[in-house]
């Protein structure tokens, strides 16, 4: 006997175990081996990281695609592992040594590096274990590690070559760096945060005019120390007169040039920029369009660096100024700005402080402001994989879905710079490059290797120092579709399972991520790594906000699962799934899904009770009943439905065709129409009613597996015990496709029923007749088909619609209203049974209400000051309010449009 509810808890642990034991995730199964092999590459989630729903959606994703293709009997390798994370992982291992009062430096690199591997083993990967909550049905054997031996070898393969064919090399450039961990880190790892600050406007002196000045304004004062030209537009009739004279650099004294460049903007400010390439980006460019000389005057921690600075203290006018200036040396940016505005001011040069809003680049995990700062670092020059990255995806080889997100990635690698590809961290893949006492580097898969290439060089051994950096994080992800696979060896593994089909990830990383991947997997592997990517949207709060920790909304998956059950959550996030629209995720969609877990139990326990069990040899093809037929029917049209979601990557429509067929067609229809049959005499339509209600039991299983693979594997286990013994677990069990069961002839009576009594129950709701009353209903002109029909089935429609007879008429009756039930006319008489004025008068108000609503609504809408102003979730809440109203207003017009021919 089936427990009386499905417990989420008790089950989850004990399936999982099931499909352990079964291997079933496993790929290259020996009863796969002759099969077309399917692949997806897990995105390898941080070591650090637990999970969030940006990951449960990612996982549910690539989850149903790998249950539903390996139903379909193909060898299905669902690739995890885990990212080193590299500056996110040595920040969790340094904050834990600062609360014992230890720096990574007093350990020194070695021992440090050994702690972080201790911390990895024992706490890291626990993500592990909470995807597996979730159901993912990876092939956990294989699960890989971005720094584990087999990709670390990939990892200096790929370097190595690289700098062979010339595309690596060093540089001095600007970098994203962060004072607080003292490391260039990517454009990912930067925010954007607007700050309220100030526009100083400082004046500069022209050489040899004395009765002219330039004003410039900027919002970082500090750097001005830095400054080698003033640039103004070449349009501007300002400064037209100035362009190509000297400034003098106050403070310091420095003779500086006026240079022309669009890029100042004359409604900008001032219209006159000051350019300090060693500490803006935008400055650097202008820098290296002018052949400006760079300066920088910070160091590592963004503190003032002046003396022994030979550029800063190079074409330095000497002057009482300047030892004020140097007096500055060691301050940190902040103090610093404080004492130069101060002394601006004693100087009378600074003419006007301006409160001013603008955005300030924040380091994601240090939140410390980011310095633009000139460095030495490793890059890789990108530009000729770009080309064949965008070739290939211009030619259809790889297809983005929704396809609008093929433009992005086409921007950026468009528009592609090098890629700073070194970090000045210790965690990580260390650059494979050493250096000899006179500078020469020597890149090379190992020491050995190096010293091999100094010996051939000098003709003698050299004592060699290797280079302090490590890799990028993104370095080794974009190696992950065959670096994963044993890549650089010829592994059977690559052979068959690269290329990979699938890529399930998020908008933000197509350039970090995406694009690197192809751009690598072009290079090294000549094939693209994956031929589709399917981009899913953001999962925000119920509200259309975005889910963050300072907002308070974060809703933990983790508790969701302990709540509801994984499948509920599943199931939730499959429905809302559409192509391009972020979901607004709330906790009474999960419990609605939690209670379709309920009716799905509910319903095979009516199967039980009723002796539904599953017939050995059952062929539904052979069905006579009617009901049966049609049920079988709508079975079949929601499998093909069901398998052309998932097919297309349209998911929310894939779990809502199958949620429409469980809970409209099997529960709410199907065992209703049923009940007769089943509580009837024995006889040879109740036991064809009886298997066919278990064999569709079967089909839901599987039709609902990809989405809910705990309830519906426990199910095809409970229902195995009764009848012919199952051949597999649910899991390995195969796809239906029953086309042949499509019945149109079934499906004209049963669905005349059904549109029957839904259009019936929906004309009492709208025109508010009491629940309890008991209607009569006129077939008007009726053909023979109808009569037939409401003759077999008049007494179940009485039931289910609350009628007190069915009669017939030539013609519908005085103050009735009509319904057309696909091409004939049913009458519903309601004079004496609600009061047809009022209820005319009723709706008529309720339309003028919804008028009156959606007239503020669009006045808002259409106001662009509230749609600049307001929060993006308060403006889709109230396009949202307007499509409800809407929907509503149409509803109460259509009943008062059957209440005025009544």
């Amino acid at each position: 006997m089936m427990d009386k509810t499905f417990d989420p808890a008790a089950v989850e642990a004990r399936i999982s175990t099931r499909w352990e034991e079964a291997d079933a995730f496993k790929a290259g199964r020996e009863d796969r081996k002759s099969a077309q092999p399917y692949t997806i590459v897990i995105p390898p989630p941080n070591v650090t990281g637990s999970l969030h729903m940006g990951h449960a959606l990612n996982n549910t994703i690539q989850d149903i695609l790998c249950r539903f293709e390996r139903m379909r009997g193909r060898d299905v390798l669902w690739q995890p592992g885990m990212d080193h994370a590299g500056i996110a992982t040595q920040m969790v291992v340094e904050r834990q040594l600062a609360e014992r009062q230890i720096h990574r430096r007093d350990l020194g690199r070695e021992e440090f590096v050994a702690r972080v591997w201790e911390w990895k083993e024992q706490s890291g990967g626990r993500i592990k274990s909470q995807l597996q909550r979730l159901g993912a049905s990876c092939d956990w054997s294989r699960e890989r590690f971005t720094m584990d031996e087999g990709l670390s070898k990939a990892v200096l393969k790929v370097f190595v070559d690289l700098y062979k064919q010339g595309l690596m090399y060093k540089d001095k450039r600007l970098v994203n760096w962060d004072p607080k961990f003292q490391t260039a880190i990517s454009d990912l790892e930067v925010e954007q945060v607007e700050v309220k600050g100030n526009l100083w406007h400082i004046r500069y002196a022209i050489e040899d005019m004395p009765d002219r000045s330039i004003t410039v304004a900027t919002t970082r004062p500090e750097t001005m120390l830095g400054d080698v030209a003033v640039a103004v537009h070449p349009e501007d009739e300002r400064y037209k007169d100035l362009i190509g004279k000297y400034a003098i650099l106050p403070l310091v004294g420095r003779r500086i040039p006026i240079v022309a460049d669009e890029y100042s903007d004359p409604e900008k400010g001032t219209g006159a920029v000051k350019i300090t390439p060693a500490h803006d980006f935008n400055d650097f460019d202008v820098g290296k369009r002018h052949k400006l000389p760079l300066i920088n005057i910070f160091g590592t921690e963004a503190q003032l660096q002046l003396a022994g600075n030979d550029a800063f203290l190079a074409d330095v006018a000497s002057s009482d100024d300047l030892k004020a200036v140097m007096a500055l040396d060691g301050l940190d940016r902040t103090e610093a700005r404080k004492r130069i505005v101060a002394m601006l001011e004693e100087r009378e040069i600074l003419v006007q402080v301006e409160p001013h809003v603008h955005v300030v680049p924040h380091g994601d995990r240090s939140n410390v402001v980011i310095e633009p700062y000139l460095t030495d670092q490793w890059y890789l020059n990108v530009k000729p994989l770009a080309e064949r990255a965008l070739g290939v995806v211009k030619k259809g080889e790889t297809k983005f879905v929704p396809e609008a997100w093929e433009k992005t990635y086409f921007q950026w690698l468009e528009n592609i710079e090098p890629w700073c590809v070194s970090r000045q961290l210790w965690w990580g893949h260390r650059i494979p490059a050493w250096y000899d006492d006179e500078g020469n580097v020597f890149v090379a898969l190992s020491e050995e290797d190096a010293k091999a290439e100094v010996r051939a060089k000098h003709g003698r051994d050299v004592a060699l120092t290797r280079d302090e950096d490590v890799l990028d994080t993104w370095f080794s992800s974009a190696l992950w579709p065959f670096s994963t696979l044993g890549w650089p060896d010829e592994t059977p593994e690559l052979k068959r399972y690269y290329p990979t089909n699938v890529l399930v990830t998020g908008f933000d990383i197509i350039f970090f991520w995406v694009a690197r991947m192809m751009m690598m997997g072009m290079h090294f592997m000549e094939q693209v790594p994956f031929d589709t990517v399917y981009i899913h949207a953001l999962v925000r709060d119920e509200k259309g906000a975005k889910m963050s920790k300072s907002k308070g909304n974060v809703i933990d998956p983790l508790d969701l699962i302990e709540q509801y059950g994984a499948d509920a959550l599943r199931m939730t996030l499959s429905a809302m799934a559409a192509q391009g629209r972020d979901i607004k995720l709330s906790v009474q969609r999960v419990e609605g899904y939690r209670n379709f877990a309920t009716k799905i139990w509910n319903a095979a326990r009516f199967a039980e009770m009723n002796g539904c069990k599953r017939v050995a040899g059952f062929d539904p093809k052979a069905v006579k009943e009617t009901l049966n037929k049609w049920a079988l029917s709508e079975c079949a049209k929601a499998i093909n439905e069901v398998a052309a979601g998932i097919e297309t990557y349209k998911f929310n429509e894939a779990a809502l065709a199958a949620y429409r067929f469980v809970w409209n067609v099997y529960c709410d229809w199907m065992l209703e129409l049923a009940k007769p049959v089943l509580q009837g005499p024995d006889s040879p339509a109740k036991e064809e009613t009886r298997a066919t209600i278990a064999f569709i039991l079967d089909e839901i299983c599987k039709l609902l597996h990809p989405f809910m693979p705990f309830l519906t594997e426990e199910l095809w286990e409970v229902k195995g015990q009764e009848g012919p013994k199952r051949e597999t677990i649910l899991a390995l069990a195969p796809w239906s496709k029953r086309d042949d069961l499509i019945d149109p002839t079934s499906e004209a009576e049963i669905g005349w029923v059904v549109d029957l009594v839904t259009e019936i129950r929906s004309a009492r709701s709208e025109t508010n007749v009491p629940a309890g009353a008991q209607i009569p209903l006129v077939l008007v002109a009726s053909s023979a088909d109808v009569k037939t029909r409401a003759a077999r089935w008049g007494e179940i429609v009485k039931r289910l619609a609350r009628l007190s007879d069915i009669g017939y008429a030539d013609a519908a009756p005085k103050s009735s209203i009509q319904l057309l039930i696909r091409g004939e006319v049913a009458a519903l008489p309601l004079e004496g049974v609600i009061d047809l004025v009022a209820e005319r008068a009723r709706l008529a108000k309720e339309i003028q209400k919804l008028d009156a609503d959606i007239g503020k609504i669009d006045a808002k809408l259409g106001n662009a000051d509230f749609i600049k102003r307001a929060p993006e979730e308060v403006v889709e809440e109230q396009r949202e309010r307007r499509e409800d109203a809407l929907a509503r207003k149409a509803k109460m017009e259509e009943a008062l449009s059957r209440l005025k021919d009544a």
